[in-house]
């Protein structure tokens, strides 16, 4: 028991060091790409957050990597949804983010993609 609420605690403290760094403005598109609205904090699923944990452990705590992992800081909603997708159908080329996405259905995949977007309308607000 124990042991499980030590690893709920060590999630939770992931989950709000993620919150605490996101650029609005998007990247892909030169900065012109059209980001959806993120569901409104009484919609927010917790479980997207649950899942987006485990992207920190490559990625950093807000997507900001420091090492040889591609940074995801800045994107929008709809870049990481559409290129977990991509990875998870083998449309984009991966050493691993391939076999993690296909891990995910594709409610999974847009719970986290919304989750980001989320997190980043929460620390621009």
């Amino acid at each position: 028991m124990a042991g499980k609420i030590a690893s709920w605690l060590a999630a939770g403290m992931i989950g709000a060091a993620a919150l605490s760094g996101c650029n609005p403005q998007s990247s892909e598109n030169g900065g012109n790409a059209v980001q959806t609205a993120a569901p409104a904090e009484e919609e927010f699923n917790p479980r997207g957050q649950i899942l987006a944990l485990s992207c920190a452990s490559c990625h950093g705590t807000d997507g900001k990597s420091e090492g040889i992992m591609p940074g995801f800081y800045g994107k929008s909603q709809v870049y990481l949804e559409n290129a977990l997708k991509q990875f998870k159908n083998d449309e984009r080329y991966s050493t691993v983010m391939g076999r993690h996405a296909k891990g995910y259905t594709d409610e999974e995949i847009k719970l986290i993609a919304e989750y980001f977007g989320w997190a980043c309308q929460q620390t621009t607000n």
